[in-house]
């Protein structure tokens, strides 16, 4: 699978954003804050994940070589992350 641009700073973002928790753990913030940026970190994840199960498809696609079971599969993979 080839990962574009767009995916790559998803991930740099996502990254940064859990560095940030991190920091806020050392720091002892508020426990609100900490939830409320984790969640945004997952919520950013499900994009990624989201991402690349699509590009995937669009590639298996393009090259007219996407089954049944792979539709299944992805689907799957899309429900897991939830």
């Amino acid at each position: 699978m080839k990962c574009d641009a767009k995916i790559m700073n998803r991930l740099k973002r996502s990254e940064g954003q859990l560095h940030g928790v991190l920091k806020m753990v050392a720091e002892e913030k508020d426990c609100k804050d900490i939830v409320t940026q984790l969640s945004a970190v997952r919520s950013s994840v499900d994009r990624i994940i989201a991402l690349i199960v699509v590009n995937n498809l669009k590639e298996m696609y393009e090259e007219d070589a996407l089954s049944d079971e792979q539709i299944d599969q992805a689907v799957e993979l899309l429900l897991k992350s939830r």
